[in-house]
């Protein structure tokens, strides 16, 4: 009876381990396809650092626009307020696209019930997401050129952070802390840049 108590035991803890780390790896996959999806929105809305539009040069029309010449402007909520780095002017319109695709504009993380015809967001693939763990980073990487209608086209990035695995069973049973998530980024290069592109 006791080898039976101390061999069950273990079987409870490894089965339990086995259903915690499962879930772990859901959640990596999940991350790795929200990010994705964020950084196709991205690419095809307008962006989150709305004068991005105007921060390319503009003292030689038609030159290519260098690697650096604006930016980065990395766009993320902390709390209720958003905002950019290097003095951009945050849309948080822009960025609830991303995160919520092509659903109705809430101050807050809700994620809501996509239409017909409504593509999803990031919120709609990572259940749980918080819109302070999206970071929405536009860089100058040398495309585009100078005085281009609409702006430069910038290399998007999209990336998650302060975001941990959840473990159920080992935290209760066993004391163990969740893990701190790695970035999980995806980049893409700016398209269009506006809420009308398909």
């Amino acid at each position: 009876m006791v080898e039976a108590t101390i061999v069950s035991t273990l079987l409870f803890a490894l089965t339990l381990g086995f259903v915690d780390f499962g879930y772990a790896f859901y959640q990596w996959n999940a991350a790795t396809k929200a990010v994705q999806i964020g950084a196709r929105m991205a690419s095809v809305s307008d962006p989150v650092a709305s004068n991005l539009t105007t921060a390319g040069p503009t003292t030689t029309p038609g030159a290519p626009v260098v690697a650096g010449a604006y930016g980065p402007f990395a766009c993320s909520y902390t709390g209720a307020n958003g905002s950019c780095t290097n003095s951009g002017t945050f849309n948080a319109t822009a960025f609830s696209r991303i995160f919520r695709g092509d659903t109705a504009v809430t101050n807050d993380n809700s994620c809501p019930t996509l239409a017909a015809g409504q593509r999803p967001g990031m919120c709609h693939f990572f259940p749980g997401l918080l819109r302070s763990n999206v970071v929405v980073t536009y860089t100058a990487t040398g495309l585009g050129y100078q005085t281009r209608l609409g702006g430069p086209i910038p290399t998007i990035t999209v990336s998650l952070q302060n975001r941990t695995f959840q473990f159920f069973f080992l935290q209760e049973l066993m004391g163990f802390a969740n893990v701190n998530m790695p970035s999980m980024l995806s980049t893409v290069t700016g398209e269009d840049m506006k809420t009308n592109a398909p």
